[in-house]
């Protein structure tokens, strides 16, 4: 059996800039929140946007869904969590937004990207190794178990 895949929490606080009129994120900001995530799990694997351009390839983002589940506000502290959830053909990531204070989810969504290689615009029908033997040597998450506590 494949151990889990790669996923990684970022903790981000909402700043003035990204609300509205009535203190709650615009909508269109989550996906900043996603990026911020996204990033820092591709950085976390060892493939993020430097290595993928070293690699010769590029991954452009072709899908992206989001589900709003409740509003988050400014000031409220946010985990968010970005995990791969395959990668055989794509890249397809998972996102999670919660209240950092009490684990109550906001927000979910996903993410798909395929590979494009950077010199002929030709896009790839399956995952470079340069990414796969990545994600298949990253050690799974640590799940804390009764012994952290």
């Amino acid at each position: 059996m494949r151990a889990p895949l790669p996923r990684h929490v970022v903790a981000l606080t909402v700043p003035f800039h990204d609300v509205d009129s009535i203190q709650m994120v615009w909508h269109g900001n989550y996906v900043k929140y996603l990026e911020a995530a996204r990033d820092a799990l591709l950085a976390e694997v060892g493939y993020g946007y430097l290595q993928m351009r070293e690699s010769g390839y590029f991954w452009p983002v072709i899908e992206m869904k989001l589900r709003y589940l409740q509003p988050a506000r400014l000031g409220q502290r946010l985990a968010v969590s970005a995990a791969v959830t395959d990668y055989e053909q794509r890249l397809r990531i998972a996102y999670e937004i919660a209240d950092a204070a009490s684990g109550r989810r906001l927000m979910r969504a996903h993410s798909i990207q395929v590979p494009v290689r950077i010199d002929d615009g030709r896009m790839e029908y399956r995952t470079p190794e340069a990414l796969r033997a990545r994600i298949d040597a990253h050690p799974p998450p640590h799940v804390p178990d009764a012994a952290d506590e």
